[in-house]
Order: structure tokens, then C-alpha cells, then sequence
């Protein structure tokens, strides 16, 4: 077992929480792997006054103001097809074989079937065109909260890179086609993401696994923001973590090109379809994902909005709001 750096939490916030199900969302993420909050907000066309369609709106969960024309950089060009096109069927050349052989993988001891996900999901990444650097190293074994900041379906493999854990998923999932079987079979814990009722459940459930000794993985912004600025950390699943008596692991990620330059290519908001946005990031050219792991922090001694903070500020994590003053009416 690797050895890691374990920081005691501080107490970050005195003032007393009482356990009460707010206007929050456990968790929020595209695909297979997370409960989708739906946007609120509208965006005037270019040329137009008249606003896009607002998004299904919900009572309780949060949404981010990114929307792909506001927020998003434009990658796709002639000159970049035929390298997209060998890159997509490359994501497919490992996809493909990897969820042939999952039901195989499951059956190994912890430890080979964790090195195994590792590499196939930096593989993925890579048939992509996406260059991982990975810094730091969460631990292995034990149960464990990991959460990170949540921009792009590519999120998922990146941090199962780090560790391999269960995930959060709206019950819709179950119905799709190929998804809803893997997600399934991946171990997944569904939840109902319109019942606020439930949430406490989803707490309990979200603490079993961790007692059993899986890592479960959390997006707690609740939504999916282009990578310019991010939401606050929601508290649900760090009450969770302290139910369990379980470390939280803090994971950053961005998205830039080898220059250093910031990309907000591998963003999947708003109305975005899955589809479009894996496009973007196979047409993208020289993209790097940063997968920055940080010590993790002892559940000991502090309440989940202490907890909340604390993982916010150990990514450090921006509270500017969106720089498209268009994205925020």
C-alpha cells in the first residue's frame, strides 16, 4: 500500500449544521457516471435578441451557467477530419475490447484489476489524442471519497486513472442502450436524481460503500462547468464520508494545450451532445488533461460543511463568477 499524506481537517466553519436536505445535489456529471443538473440558464443568438430554449428546469438541483457558444472553443477544421476520424476509431479500438472484457476483469484480485482500469483508461485517453500527466497518488486500498472539479465526460476515465471507484448515476441510465448494461455491471450506484426525499438514502448508501471498502466518486458541484470558473462544493456526499469514518480525496482537473494555454475544447455543457463533444476533443490538436492529486484529508474532528470547504480550498478552486457577462443573465 503506497503511503500517502493524510491532513487533519481544520475547522474550516463554526457555525453548527443540522442534518437537513437543502436545495443541493449529491453529485452531477454527463454519461455513465453522474446525475445531471439542467441548465437554467439562456443565452441570446448571435445577431438575435431572442434567447435559446431554456433547458427542462428542476426544483432543487444545481445548474452552471456554461453554454457551448458562450463557453466552448471551436476545434473541428478540414485539415483536422482525417485525424479525428483515425482518433475516434482508435477510442473505439479500446472501448470496445474493454467492455467485451470487463466481466473477466471484475473477477481479479483488487490490486491486478485496479493496475488493469488504470491503464486502460489513460490508454483511452490517449487513442483520444489527450496527454495525461498525473501528479500525486491517492490510496489504493480502503474505503475513500474522492471528488474532484467536474468539466467534461473525460473526467470519468481520468480519475478511474487514479483510482478505480463506484460512481453516482441518475436511474435514467439504466434504460440506455450498451451504457446502462456497462454502468451496471460497473458497479454503479443509481439514484433518483428529481427525489429530494431521497437524498438521505443516497447518503447512507454512498457511506455503505465506503464502509465496505470502495472509493466512491463524487463530482459535488453538482453540474458541469466549461473550466473557466467552477460551482461551489455541495455537502451531501461529505456527510457521507464522515458517516463512514473515511479519508476525502481531492482531485483537480484541467484542460490545457501543451503550451499551457487553457482549452475549454473538452467541455461538455448545457445542450451539448455527447457526441459533438467527443468531436471537439479528437479534432483538438497538442491537448493536455491534468490530473493533479492532493494529500488527502482525515475525516475527523469537523462537520461536512467544514469538509466541503476544506476540499474546495486544498484544489484551489476559483469563486470567481463566469467571465461571459451573456452566461450569467
Amino acid at each position: 500500500m503506497m503511503n500517502t499524506t493524510r491532513t487533519r481537517v481544520t475547522n474550516v466553519s463554526r457555525t453548527v449544521v443540522t442534518w437537513r436536505p437543502r436545495r443541493t445535489a449529491v453529485l452531477a456529471g454527463p454519461g455513465a457516471a453522474a446525475i445531471q443538473a439542467t441548465a437554467t440558464i439562456t443565452e441570446p443568438r448571435r445577431g438575435s435578441t431572442a434567447p435559446e430554449a431554456a433547458a427542462p428546469t428542476s426544483a432543487w438541483l444545481p445548474s452552471a451557467p456554461c453554454t457551448p457558444r458562450s463557453c466552448v472553443d471551436a476545434t473541428a477544421s478540414a485539415a483536422s477530419t482525417p485525424r479525428a476520424v483515425l482518433r475516434l476509431a482508435a477510442v473505439l479500438g479500446v472501448l470496445i475490447p474493454g467492455i467485451l472484457v470487463f466481466p473477466l476483469v471484475r473477477r481479479l484480485p483488487v490490486a491486478s484489476r485496479g493496475r488493469i482500469v488504470r491503464a486502460w483508461c489513460r490508454t483511452l485517453a490517449r487513442a483520444a489524442g489527450v496527454r495525461v500527466r498525473l501528479s500525486g497518488a491517492a490510496p489504493q486500498q480502503g474505503g475513500l471519497l474522492m471528488v474532484a472539479n467536474h468539466i467534461s465526460w473525460l473526467d470519468i476515465p481520468l480519475l478511474a486513472a487514479v483510482r478505480p471507484g463506484r460512481m453516482l448515476a441518475k436511474t435514467e441510465i439504466r434504460q440506455w442502450p450498451v451504457a446502462g448494461a456497462l454502468t451496471a455491471t460497473s458497479g454503479a450506484l443509481f439514484i433518483d436524481r428529481d427525489r429530494l426525499r431521497a437524498l438521505p438514502e443516497t447518503v447512507a448508501r454512498i457511506a455503505g460503500a465506503m464502509r465496505a471498502g470502495s472509493a466512491v466518486v463524487v463530482f459535488p458541484e453538482g453540474s458541469t462547468w466549461c473550466g473557466r470558473a467552477q460551482g461551489r462544493f455541495r455537502q451531501a456526499a461529505f456527510q457521507a464520508a464522515l458517516d463512514a469514518g473515511v479519508p476525502v480525496q481531492p482531485v483537480r482537473l484541467l484542460y490545457r494545450f501543451d503550451e499551457g494555454t487553457a482549452s475549454t475544447a473538452p467541455a461538455f455543457v448545457g445542450s451539448d451532445s455527447l457526441l459533438t463533444s467527443v468531436w471537439r476533443v479528437v479534432s483538438a490538436r497538442r491537448l493536455v488533461a491534468e490530473v493533479r492529486v492532493t494529500p488527502v484529508l482525515a475525516p475527523e474532528g469537523t462537520d461536512r460543511r467544514a469538509m466541503a470547504a476544506a476540499a474546495q480550498l486544498a484544489l484551489g478552486l476559483p469563486t470567481a463568477e463566469h467571465p461571459d457577462p451573456a452566461a450569467r443573465s
